[in-house]
């Protein structure tokens, strides 16, 4: 049954655009959009700059300066 399906999906003629479309469509379920905009901008959707406050933002049992 699946192997029909397959065979159907195929054999079906589509126009370059619709190919385009689709296999982007397929890239993008597969990666997960953010990945892909991480991957085209080169720049992570997460902003890192709320964390100063925590584990290891200090040294550990003294100041940083001394």
């Amino acid at each position: 049954m699946a192997t029909l399906h397959l065979q159907n999906l195929l054999n079906k003629e589509v126009s370059r655009k619709e190919f385009l479309g689709i296999t982007f469509l397929a890239i993008g379920s597969i990666m997960g959009i953010g990945t892909i905009i991480k991957l085209v901008t080169g720049k992570s959707l997460e902003s890192h700059e709320a964390f100063g406050n925590g584990y290891g933002s200090t040294a550990y049992g003294g100041r940083k300066d001394a």
